[in-house]
């Protein structure tokens, strides 16, 4: 049985007795690749399902666990922000809201895509519904630095982040025009800095 893991034990442990008593040394690794994802992101999810679905609602449900798993993706993928969210579908939502008590509610179809979901998620965390949101972006404008600084390198020395309504701009996925793969994840990266902020 000379399986080359065997061979590979057998090298590593001989290494270890040539280089003394008590001293085992490992050969140089590579450094690692830098990648664009975070440590330890805990955005995790769960949808509210009725036990014996309407057509109407498995169509809902499957929109929304779409749109759903590519913003939590998307989150998990650029930040390090934790939340455990239920996802509830209440036809008569005009279209979609989130709370910071965790909680998103899908009514209309035509919200129940990926920008919705990142927006909503946005809510959960505190943009619109903290105290901290109150305190730094009450004013009309964004007052804290991370974030602040984030869109001045995305858009230049002068930018500023408004905010107005419980809601931000640029980057605050508002409207689905404003959808992009790139002002999506400057979105996720902006909400990520104002929490560093004190959202």
């Amino acid at each position: 049985m000379n399986s080359p893991r065997k061979k590979v034990v057998v090298a590593a442990l001989a290494a270890a007795l040539l280089a003394g008593p008590g001293v085992a040394q490992a050969a140089p690794q590579a450094a690692p690749v830098p990648r664009e994802q975070a440590a330890a992101a805990t955005i995790t999810w769960t949808l509210v399902r009725a036990s014996n679905p309407t057509q109407d609602q498995q169509t809902a449900y499957n929109l929304i666990t779409a749109a759903m798993n590519a913003a939590v993706a998307r989150y998990n993928n650029l930040s390090d922000l934790g939340k455990n969210i239920t996802v509830r579908y209440e036809p008569g939502v005009p279209t979609a809201d989130g709370n910071i008590n965790g909680t998103i509610r899908f009514g209309n179809r035509s919200y129940m895509n990926e920008r919705t979901a990142l927006h909503e998620i946005a809510h959960t965390i505190g943009v619109g519904t903290s105290s901290g949101w109150s305190r730094l972006g009450g004013s009309g404008t964004w007052t804290g630095a991370q974030a602040t600084a984030l869109v001045r390198q995305y858009d230049g020395a002068s930018a500023k982040i408004s905010t107005g309504g419980g809601h931000f701009w640029p980057y605050g996925l508002n409207y689905d025009n404003e959808f992009s793969g790139t002002a999506a994840d400057r979105h996720v990266r902006i909400v990520a800095a104002m929490v560093s902020d004190g959202l």
